[in-house]
């Protein structure tokens, strides 16, 4: 149960819904819409154990689950309908060992946000729009439309004011949740006048929020064998690109890439983001038959870190916003014709020892200690059995 949820629209509820939710279930939903569009999530049907919320709840955040605000916490009573303040919003549910009930059933959509200032948080800067119209409708002219760094100068339009500031840059600063990496800025607006002035100084706090989690994947195929406050939250940008050897100085470029079994898959992920100060890691490597299953067959090839596969190895990188690894491409069983690779980078802070990327592997999964860190999963390929790549099967 639960997951990410990127959908304009739809509907969530309780496993097994109309009938009895199971014990001991904790569902996560993260629904996060389009940039400049706000969450509006609606209960249909609330049917749990009543009283005090202590052993079955549903909980719904304004944001992120661990770095934001609580809008409610239920379990009975009427059907509640919350709006979130970002493109984002967490809805939690929660039951115990006891007494089981039908659950719940919720409607969610996305709403345009009925500001005057839009944001999109890319992979190297914020691109930031401000109308025309609203800032002479309030008396001021967009030849006062400062930043923070007020050497970093917009765009003026005929209609628009526009901004792209760099995360590095232009006075934008930087802190950290457990969910996310925040990067934020200040547009000013100053009211005209050289002795006197009548009215205020608009101060637009603009920000994105970038995201603890984006999952891609890799994926290989073996053909018999396997102030006006304005945030929005974004999702860091990594893709995983396959090289001919261990110089990683030629991509493989060719679609679907055959390759023999046991033979040495070379692979770089590459982090694109403007911030200088991110390091990346390989932290999971899973292997499976189904690129919607990482579960009920599967192979770790690197967990939390730590190799599972005696063919894994790591690679110095010029960069820290590079990590290179290999392995041997291996075949699961031979009524699977695809193998799918799902990645899983981590994002730190560059010199911040006290994180995951300098510590290596764990054995024991707890609470990371450093909070600047994130999450991000990546899918490539696909590759393909070469043929007569079966004949390499006596070398492996």
């Amino acid at each position: 149960c639960g997951g990410s949820v990127s959908n304009s629209s739809g509907m969530l509820q309780s496993p097994n819904y109309p009938g009895n939710y199971p014990n001991n279930a904790d569902c996560v939903w993260e629904i996060q819409v389009e940039n400049n569009f706000r969450v509006t999530l609606t209960f249909r049907d609330i049917a749990m154990q009543s009283g005090t919320c202590q052993h079955d709840y549903i909980e719904v955040y304004d944001g992120p689950l661990h770095s934001s605000p609580l809008l409610g916490r239920f379990c009975s009573g009427s059907f509640p309908t919350y709006v979130s303040t970002s493109n984002m919003m967490t809805l939690r549910f929660h039951s115990d060992s006891r007494n089981s009930f039908r659950g719940f059933q919720a409607h969610y959509s996305s709403i345009p946000t009925d500001h005057n200032t839009t944001i999109l948080c890319l992979p190297d800067y914020m691109h930031v729009v401000v109308r025309r119209d609203y800032l002479q409708s309030q008396g001021y002219s967009a030849q006062r439309v400062t930043l923070n760094d007020n050497r970093c100068r917009p765009t003026v339009t005929s209609q628009e004011v526009v901004f792209n500031i760099p995360y590095d840059g232009c006075g934008t600063t930087r802190e950290e949740s457990s969910d996310t990496i925040n990067y934020s800025n200040t547009i000013r607006v100053a009211s005209s006048g050289f002795i006197i002035k009548r009215k205020k100084n608009i101060h637009l706090h603009i920000g994105c929020k970038m995201l603890r989690k984006t999952w891609q994947q890799v994926m290989y195929a073996a053909e018999d064998t396997v102030e006006v406050n304005e945030y929005q939250f974004g999702r860091y940008d990594m893709n995983i690109t396959f090289y001919d050897s261990s110089a990683f100085q030629r991509q493989v470029r060719s679609s679907p890439y055959f390759i023999d079994l046991n033979q040495n898959l070379y692979l770089q992920a590459c982090l694109h983001s403007s911030d200088p100060n991110l390091k990346v890691v390989v932290d999971t490597c899973v292997a499976s038959p189904d690129p919607h299953d990482f579960n009920t067959l599967a192979y770790d090839i690197v967990r939390n870190g730590c190799p599972r596969d005696p063919s894994y190895a790591t690679y110095r990188s010029p960069y820290s916003h590079f990590a290179r690894f290999k392995f041997n491409a291996f075949e699961f069983i031979s009524r699977h014709p695809s193998v799918y690779l799902k990645c899983q980078m981590r994002v730190c802070r560059l010199g911040d020892y006290s994180s995951q990327c300098h510590r290596g592997c764990r054995t024991r999964a707890k609470r990371d200690t450093s909070s600047a860190e994130e999450k991000v999963d990546v899918v490539v390929g696909p590759l393909q059995l070469r043929e007569g790549g079966a004949q390499s099967r006596s070398t492996s």
